[in-house]
């Protein structure tokens, strides 16, 4: 559909038409989001929400990009990412943050050590956004999001209201949570533990240390492609198992040194990475009899 002129002119410096994703995706693929607009701060977030509703323009939000495909013919509507006004980190009291959704998890991570705040250090290993780690009830190394939340503060698109929800109200699920499709988070609150700094330093440069050893960096992956069943049926362990380690697809392939990875060699399009993915999933259903559930997103047509 086509935006009135008058409100492309308004957020003229934040809203563009035709914008390729490929950069905004950790695979560095992607087709053109009809309208990509980058709200400043959350008056005029709410602003184009209204113009948009009005305009019957379907919205997707967009966090880091560290777990999204975007498909090759693109993301009809307004694709939305929010800008610098939603990146901040506060320390309300000694063992409480406020942290904007924009804010990239190792700078939270790293904010805390400095801070002599412990809980946190697992967030130097989630690649991504605040929003998309709690969407997405990131975790590692047997933490969580779930385990350090307080509340969020989010913008419900229906009615444009913020609301604050507390943790108790928000239903945690291994990778997923129970939040309605239409909130936008826009903060959140963390509670970490008064703690040494030597001894926060230590424990984040393990976890560090144990992620470069056992996953791939400096390629174009998503991380995570499936969700874990358990941790004795991890999905890696799966593909292993039905034999598809070996896979390809146009330039798309299966990391070596983690089965769970999917790469894009440099020249692969989504459509790759996609079929990758659905003659993975068939194979290991085929071998093992579990049908593995996506981790990561994939959006558009």
């Amino acid at each position: 559909m086509t935006l009135d002129e008058n409100i492309i002119k308004k957020f003229e410096k934040n809203l563009k038409k035709k914008v390729n994703l490929s950069s905004y995706s950790w695979f560095n693929l992607g087709g053109d989001a009809e309208y990509f607009y980058k709200a400043k701060d959350k008056n005029e977030l709410v602003e184009f929400l209204n113009y948009a509703k009005k305009e019957n323009l379907k919205t997707t939000i967009l966090g880091a990009g560290s777990n999204t495909l975007f498909r090759d013919n693109g993301v009809k509507g307004a694709v939305i990412k929010l800008g610098k006004g939603f990146s901040f980190i506060k320390l309300i009291n000694e063992d409480v943050l406020e942290v904007g959704a924009a804010t990239l998890d190792k700078k939270v991570a790293n904010f805390s050590k400095e801070n002599n705040l412990s809980n946190l250090e697992f967030l130097s290993c989630i690649p991504g956004s605040i929003g998309g780690a709690i969407v997405m009830n990131s975790g590692c190394y047997d933490n969580d999001i779930s385990k350090i939340l307080i509340s969020i503060k989010a913008i419900n698109k229906k009615d444009l209201k913020e609301i604050e929800i507390k943790k108790e109200n928000i239903k945690f699920l291994y990778r997923g949570t129970n939040l309605p499709k239409d909130l936008i988070i826009i903060s959140a609150k963390f509670k970490g533990m008064v703690g040494k700094k030597d001894d926060i330093e230590k424990k984040q440069s393990n976890f560090i240390e144990k992620k470069k050893l056992s996953q791939p960096s400096q390629i174009k992956t998503c991380g995570s492609t499936f969700k874990n069943l358990d941790k004795d049926r991890k999905a890696w362990m799966l593909i292993k198992e039905a034999g598809c380690q070996h896979f390809k697809e146009g330039d798309a392939a299966i990391s070596q040194k983690h089965l769970n990875f999917f790469v894009n060699n440099g020249k692969a399009k989504s459509s790759d990475i996609e079929s990758l993915i659905n003659k993975v999933r068939v194979k290991v259903y085929e071998k093992t009899g579990v049908n593995l559930e996506l981790e990561i997103k994939i959006i558009g047509e």
